[in-house]
């Protein structure tokens, strides 16, 4: 039994146990364009619209999942068409950030809504079991999951911020512009950027290389 200096008898305690002992706690990795045409050709298949129209969404609006599920109607359709633009306040930061929908995106958002019907100030994603609220981001990492698995990749290595990541991994790789990048992801700091990316002395040599004077 150990003891105190003292000499009075230590309480008997449980070794603790780390809370990420097991699991994969690396940067969730960004999907390559084939991987996401997989997802997508998956999706088109089996015909569940409002996944595709998730999908769709997390790819081109590069939103943490707690912004995602919370879009309203509103913010993505105007006079029954959907926009090429929005704008949205996110809930870490307090701070607006656009992104676009592309004409895929927009195709599969208005063939949901066709289905879902629904007021402008609704959310595009609704709960099946909690009236009036929207998908929750458990359900929607979920989901997720269930996508990478479907296509051969590992639930525990990709997640929501794999499809946040997707697309500004792909503009930085092809065009080494990390101002552009933090502000498609409403990043407020440019170091959460470059973390966020990633980015290393391997990425800033590639594109010194690539420069030639």
């Amino acid at each position: 039994m150990k003891r105190d200096p003292s000499g009075v008898p230590l309480p008997h305690t449980r070794p603790v146990m780390p809370w990420n002992k097991g699991r994969f706690i690396s940067p969730k990795p960004p999907l390559k364009p084939k991987q996401v045409w997989a997802i997508r050709f998956h999706l088109q298949r089996e015909q569940p619209l409002r996944d595709l129209a998730l999908f769709d969404l997390a790819i081109d609006s590069k939103l943490r999942g707690c912004d995602l599920v919370r879009l309203t109607i509103g913010q993505l359709v105007v006079n029954g068409t959907a926009r090429h633009r929005a704008t949205v306040i996110q809930r870490k930061t307090e701070q607006p950030v656009q992104f676009e929908l592309t004409g895929q995106t927009r195709d599969s958002v208005l063939a949901w809504l066709a289905l879902r019907g629904g007021t402008l100030d609704e959310f595009v994603f609704r709960s099946r079991s909690r009236k009036g609220q929207h998908l929750s981001t458990r359900q929607y990492a979920r989901l997720v999951g269930e996508w990478v698995e479907v296509i051969g990749l590992g639930r525990s290595a990709y997640g929501t911020h794999s499809l946040r990541r997707t697309k500004v991994a792909l503009i930085y790789k092809r065009t080494g512009n990390l101002r552009a990048t933090q502000i498609l992801l409403g990043h407020t700091k440019l170091e959460s950027t470059v973390r966020y990316l990633g980015v290393d002395a391997e990425d800033a040599l590639t594109l010194s290389e690539a420069i030639e004077i």
